[in-house]
């Protein structure tokens, strides 16, 4: 290797250090373009409605966005706080009658094979004991779960970078035009027409991703609340809450959402909380293969097994918010693949003389 090509090679690799080394502030920057592009469809939808300027298109979603959340807020947020509470002092008691129930098979289990219980599992009924009388463990629970989602010790940080995020987002739903073609000058001149329209084809799989994800976390939730409510169990806003909301992270969220209403449920009886398992996987098909499908006709398939791998590699890799974003990301990705690996490298490969070579062998199979 030359001399230039040597120089080459370290500065790609000291390019590629910093960018790894600013991967937090890389996420949040996506994370604002996600945002914006979610404010964007709104606005480009008002002013065609209302045939206005976008500065007052842009004004009038916000002002609608605020509205919401007010509503929203003083509507959901008390009751869900209240039971959310309720429901982590209930999770140690759930948790000891599951002991309970397991304790209560694997007994019957030995008598049915051997005729008799000997007794050896008396750890498990004095284990559901100790976690059924235990006062502080609810209180424990809730820290842990506090402690989980990083808002003890964090809150200033993370209200900082949801400021960030916020503002960030507002200013490129102001200009998108603008910011764009910021971006445009950072690709060669040669190709600068054909990235124009990657990025135009990753905001519509965007738009029409987050619009996706808004209704089918809706349906979810409606569908959870009163499929709750005719099977009884307590704390129905919590749960609803918390399934609409964990609908935006595929596969993870789900299950979780699943386990904080079959514990609830399985403080009444053992039945009542494998209806509720009965009842979101029935939710969960529904939006999987009903839902999901009829208001996402427009966008990109991904596969389920390409998801899962996503959410995996990009948690790895950028932590909780990388789970948050796994789904928008490979969205954007598979376009770029699409668009730019497929169609414009590996389409218009020329093969050369080993696609001759190969051509004989070809009519040769024909004939």
């Amino acid at each position: 290797m030359t001399f230039g090509q040597w120089l080459a090679l370290i500065g790609l690799v000291a390019a590629l250090l910093l960018l790894w080394s600013l991967r937090d502030a890389i996420m949040l920057l996506f994370a604002a373009v996600v945002l914006a592009m979610a404010l964007c469809t709104l606005v480009g939808v008002v002013q065609r409605r209302l045939s206005c300027d976008r500065p007052i298109a842009l004004l009038l979603s916000l002002l609608a966005i605020g509205l919401v959340v007010a509503v929203g807020a003083a509507a959901i947020v008390p009751p869900f706080l209240a039971q959310f509470s309720e429901l982590l002092q209930k999770l140690p008691e759930a948790w000891a009658e599951l002991l309970s129930l397991l304790h209560a098979g694997l007994e019957s289990i030995s008598r049915t094979i051997y005729g008799r219980s000997d007794g050896e599992l008396g750890w498990l009924r004095n284990l559901s004991g100790s976690v059924r009388t235990s006062p502080a463990l609810a209180g424990e629970v809730s820290d842990w779960t506090f402690r989980l989602v990083g808002l003890v010790g964090n809150v200033g940080t993370v209200l900082l970078k949801t400021l960030f995020v916020v503002a960030v987002a507002l200013m490129m739903a102001a200009q998108p035009t603008a910011y764009r073609q910021v971006l445009l000058l950072l690709v060669p001149s040669f190709y600068r027409r054909r990235a124009l329209q990657v990025l135009l084809q990753c905001g519509d799989a965007l738009s029409a991703w987050m619009g996706g994800v808004l209704i089918s976390s809706l349906c979810v939730g409606t569908l959870a609340a009163i499929g709750l409510s005719l099977l009884g169990v307590r704390l129905v806003a919590a749960n609803a809450v918390l399934a609409g909301v964990l609908n935006i992270i595929p596969n993870v969220g789900p299950t979780l959402s699943t386990l904080f209403p079959m514990s609830v449920a399985l403080l009444d009886s053992p039945w009542r909380a494998l209806a509720v398992l009965a009842l979101y996987v029935v939710i969960q098909n529904l939006e999987s293969y009903l839902i999901t499908p009829s208001v996402m006709h427009h966008q990109l398939r991904l596969l389920p097994g390409l998801t899962l791998s996503a959410q995996f590699l990009f948690t790895l890799l950028f932590g909780p918010l990388g789970l948050v974003l796994a789904l928008p990301l490979a969205v954007c990705l598979q376009v770029i693949l699409r668009e730019i690996v497929i169609h414009d490298i590996l389409d218009r490969w020329k093969a050369g003389p080993k696609r001759a070579m190969l051509q004989p062998i070809s009519q040769a199979t024909e004939s």
